[in-house]
């Protein structure tokens, strides 16, 4: 099953704002606008905030940023507007409740009124009957009187797609030939939460359609999603587009690309001093290659001789140190000392950074040469910390490693970070753990500025941000012999408990 259709190419890309600006999104932003813009097409960019609990305005913000920043232009977008708009799902519950309807009158779409509970249960059974988990089809028996009573008693339901029980969907990738998936392993989605907002399958379907998407090019773990989304573009009667699954980044050991083993803010690199047109450049050799064979091309030269099929399908290794040498290659050959100069200084100074420091080293500076040994950890990538740095009179190696596990958990959860945030966080492990706030605060100091005694380093991570603290203390953590899969199973249980002293510590501030 493939998109027939004559019609002008039409990419998107259409992240999440739940976190910071992954590499992942940019790498099939990329191969989205290549594909567009080599078909005399366009791109445009959706923001996807279904999930109201973890979308934040702070990660929309960033992830245009980012995306702007690696030249990653849109034709049409929630900042400059467009033809299909609104461009964020928060902003379009008037269409997705117009086409429920539309799925409702049809017969293609039912409520569903099982609790929480009563779908545990289902699964729970399932799962121990080694069968596929997933919705048993209850409510599918309910009567009109029964649904009638239950809207009249306002108890809470969702709406949910019929899915077909026998056969098989049968459709075409781009990059992958025919693929057959059998529906007994398709669930019946739900389409609209109780609290009548759409879930992502429901709103991705319509917004494609609405916006004239031509090419879904994304990542191939929506694959097995893939019927889904079939099925209710045949629900509506609507064309279906070009599906092409690009390959997952990996990390160098082949496990899928993670923050856990790999900075993967587009933020971290821009943050680190790296160049955007050498990251832009190092994504678009993940699963391709150019023509001639050479490894260094801008964007237009890819924009110039880009085929998605010639896309390779084995996982793409995102190698921190090939993008290194890339960038040190871009920085020799395309910086003279003029432009070298110029975007040294925007780096350092970005953000009006010197601001922020000098306040913290001010009285403790007799010469301006002072300046560089007290502050120059914040102009630094990763720092060279030993071992033996960790040593303290009341902490062992293990603590010290325990501790700065649990504060780059508590940096992983905050989407947007304050000095009071930060503070509270370091307030409450040393609380839970029953140690002077001073010696929790030990190993963060070295982690982050590289030495046991220097600014405020609640201050420093603050300047800093998260992407480079929390990189720094993953560093500081191998450097300490890492952690375990058994120890990491230990300190998640002491996390956890962790996360409720907080949240009871909060509750009585």
């Amino acid at each position: 099953m493939s998109n027939t259709s004559t019609s002008p190419v039409r990419t998107r890309i259409a992240p999440s704002p739940t976190g910071d600006p992954h590499v992942g999104t940019a790498y099939i932003a990329l191969f989205n606008r290549c594909f567009a813009r080599q078909h005399g097409g366009e791109f445009i960019l959706r923001i996807e905030d279904t999930d109201q609990t973890r979308s934040t305005a702070r990660s929309e913000q960033d992830i245009l940023q980012a995306l702007r920043w690696l030249g990653l232009d849109w034709a049409e977008g929630p900042d400059n507007g467009g033809p299909h708009g609104p461009y964020r799902q928060s902003q379009r519950s008037d269409i997705y409740r117009q086409h429920i309807e539309l799925l409702m009158d049809k017969g293609q779409a039912f409520r569903c009124f099982c609790s929480a509970e009563r779908l545990d249960a289902v699964r729970a059974e399932q799962m121990a009957n080694k069968q596929t988990a997933g919705y048993d089809g209850h409510c599918l028996t309910l009567t009109e009187a029964d649904i009638a009573a239950k809207l009249a008693a306002r108890e809470s339901h969702v709406i949910r797609m019929k899915v077909p029980r026998d056969g098989e969907c049968v459709f075409h990738d781009r990059l992958r030939g025919e693929i057959r998936i059998n529906w007994q392993q398709i669930d019946m989605q739900v389409l609209m939460k109780s609290d009548h907002l759409p879930t992502y399958h429901f709103a991705n379907v319509v917004d494609d359609h609405l916006m004239e998407i031509t090419h879904v090019i994304r990542g191939e773990e929506w694959i097995n999603s893939t019927p889904k989304h079939i099925l209710l573009y045949q629900h509506f009667g609507w064309q279906v587009p070009e599906f092409c699954h690009m390959p997952l980044l990996r990390n160098p050991d082949k496990s899928k690309l993670s923050k856990r083993k790999n900075p993967t803010s587009i933020s971290y690199y821009q943050d680190m001093g790296y160049l955007p047109e050498a990251l832009v450049n190092y994504l678009g050799m993940m699963g391709w290659t150019m023509p001639d064979g050479r490894e260094k091309f801008s964007l237009a030269e890819m924009e110039s001789a880009f085929d998605i099929d010639r896309v390779s399908l084995g996982g793409p290794v995102f190698d921190v140190e090939k993008l290194n040498w890339l960038n040190g290659k871009y920085i020799r050959e395309n910086l003279d000392t003029e432009t070298f100069t110029e975007a040294y200084s925007q780096w350092a100074l970005a953000n009006n950074k010197m601001a922020d420091i000098v306040p913290l080293i001010k009285d403790r500076v007799e010469r301006f040469s002072d300046v560089v040994p007290l502050a120059g950890f914040f102009l630094s990538g990763l720092l060279p910390i030993q071992a033996q740095d960790f040593n303290h009179k009341q902490l062992s190696e293990e603590q010290c490693k325990h501790i700065l596990q649990f504060y780059v958990w508590q940096l992983e959860q905050m989407s947007e970070w304050t000095r009071e945030g930060i503070e509270q966080s370091a307030q409450h492990l040393a609380a839970f753990m029953e140690i002077k706030i001073r010696e929790t605060l030990f190993p963060l100091f070295v982690a982050i500025t590289g030495r046991a005694v220097s600014v405020s380093v609640i201050d420093a991570i603050t300047i800093l941000g998260l992407d480079i603290s929390r990189a720094r203390i993953r560093q500081a953590i191998e450097v300490l012999g890492g952690v375990s899969k058994k120890e990491a199973k230990v300190l998640e249980k002491r996390f956890r408990d962790l996360q409720a002293f907080a949240a009871a510590a909060q509750a009585d501030e």
